[in-house]
């Protein structure tokens, strides 16, 4: 295992790409949201970290937004039937809470890694 501290990985490169913080190599997730035990490539410390319901909080925000407005444009231009809203917006619903779920857990774990690596066993930047 390379234990190795190179140049540091861009939060957002390993976030989008769901990699390590340290390393930005080894995958992130064993799973679609469970975080791997240590980092297959450099044995960086994962599995104690915990994100929280951070991630939720704002997917609750980005999502309501983006779907209230959508809702609202659509019914101003369209005006459809109640049913059109009812079939419409769940599927959108879940499939973008789904989608920036797992974005923005890996998110938070690479922020938390950059701003308080002696967390992961770092020592402090």
């Amino acid at each position: 295992m390379n234990t190795k501290r190179g140049a540091p990985v861009p939060v957002l490169r390993a976030a989008f790409l769901s990699r390590c913080p340290r390393c930005g190599e080894g995958k992130l997730y064993k799973g679609f949201l469970k975080v791997v035990d240590r980092c297959a490539v450099c044995g960086l410390n994962l599995g104690a970290q915990d994100t929280g319901d951070g991630p939720v909080a704002f997917i609750v925000l980005i999502v309501g937004a983006i779907v209230v407005g959508l809702a609202l444009w659509v019914e101003e231009s369209y005006s459809p039937p109640m049913w059109v809203h009812v079939v419409l917006w769940p599927p959108v619903i879940i499939g973008l809470s789904l989608y920036l779920l797992q974005l923005l857990k890996s998110l938070l774990i690479a922020l938390q890694f950059k701003h308080r690596s002696e967390d992961y066993g770092e020592p402090p930047a």
